[in-house]
């Protein structure tokens, strides 16, 4: 089995946030958690329509960097826009919720 398989699996077999949270900070120094928090940033703004030049001066980041998210955005079978467009089902339906609730 590869390292990459197996590092699949176990994250695949944590169900616990708990439990991600550590092992994620056992596993990465907090730069390379904050690259990856900064990457699924810019593909939140993308698919909220901001353009790319406004991604770069808000966060401080190549126009390479953002024009890659672009491209993945772009693809037919994108599991990231599939769970960007899951992720804002979720905030709307939250939304919703809540304007229905009393009080």
């Amino acid at each position: 089995m590869s390292s990459e398989t197996e590092i699949i699996n176990i994250l695949c077999a944590i169900s616990d946030r708990r439990i991600m949270k550590r092992f994620i900070h056992e596993l990465f120094t907090q730069t390379e958690i904050q690259d990856v928090a900064l990457r699924w940033r810019l593909m939140q703004l993308l698919h909220g329509g901001v353009p790319q030049r406004r991604i770069a001066e808000m966060l401080g980041i190549s126009l390479c960097k953002i024009t890659r998210g672009s491209k993945i955005l772009k693809q037919h079978r994108s599991v990231s826009k599939k769970l960007l467009n899951q992720t804002a089902g979720d905030k709307n339906a939250l939304r919703q919720k809540i304007k229905r609730s009393p009080g």
